[in-house]
């Protein structure tokens, strides 16, 4: 696109700059994410490391929220080399990216409260998380009516994340009496699960400018799914085993 196209089109100057922003700030995520996965839970680093994530995270995902906006109203002006039907660019890069973009900020504010407020149970019923909650549904509810239209069962199975994110956050959100270790396997599960997020987005939206035959591939999709679903049941096997320890000592 030429310079002047680029100026006098409205939409694509600020589609180029949030897209410089995205990488820069999802590349921070991107590596930032297996440092606290990695490092001693509460230790120094997993803290620091963990915080860099959610900034990461939540100013990612509020990014993606303006790119894809701005695909869904000019889907060929933001993406002119992509040869598809613009309905189908409207609705992989705007509709579908807009509901994992919602994703990612539910998460891993979700996760965020889960810690700050492992003391104070109601707290996690504010407003911002309750809100986060309802957006999601009605985001994922909109992905996968669109790829009905579109007949992509990619974006109809895709949205089932959200579905299930929005229902087991709400479970544990509206829970009158949890668990000594809920707030700890809920953190986990919000925060892998915003690094399942920015994985997804990263092997699928990344895919489709060296790849674009694999970008719709469930395949190439289910692989951060499947690593991430696979980190939050070891650490949640950990977390029971360690629990279980606690209350043997106790007992002994």
């Amino acid at each position: 696109m030429s310079l002047l196209g680029l100026f006098h089109d409205p939409f694509i100057w600020p589609f180029h700059l949030f897209v410089a922003a995205h990488i820069v700030t999802g590349s921070v995520g991107l590596l930032g994410f297996w440092v606290p996965v990695a490092s001693r839970k509460g230790s120094p680093v997993h803290r620091l490391w963990g915080k860099v994530f959610v900034l990461s995270m939540l100013t990612t995902g509020s990014i993606a929220v303006c790119m894809s906006s701005l695909t869904i109203m000019d889907p060929v002006g933001t993406h002119p080399s992509l040869e598809f039907d613009p309905a189908l660019i409207q609705g992989i890069f705007g509709w579908m990216m807009l509901y994992l973009a919602i994703l990612t900020v539910n998460l891993a504010w979700y996760g965020l409260m889960c810690i700050r407020n492992r003391r104070d149970h109601l707290a996690n019923r504010g407003t911002f998380n309750l809100f986060l909650q309802a957006i999601l549904v009605v985001t994922a509810a909109n992905c996968a009516w669109r790829g009905v239209q579109l007949e992509q069962v990619l974006m109809v199975g895709i949205s089932m994340v959200g579905f299930a994110t929005a229902g087991t956050n709400l479970w544990f959100i509206y829970k009158s009496r949890p668990g000594p270790t809920d707030w700890l396997k809920e953190h986990v599960k919000g925060l892998v699960g915003a690094g399942i997020s920015v994985y997804t987005a990263f092997f699928a939206f990344g895919a489709v400018r060296l790849m674009p035959e694999l970008a719709l591939n469930p395949g190439l999709w289910a692989v951060p799914l499947v690593t991430g679903i696979v980190i939050i049941l070891y650490h949640w096997r950990k977390i029971g085993l360690q629990q279980s320890a606690r209350m043997s000592r106790r007992t002994a």
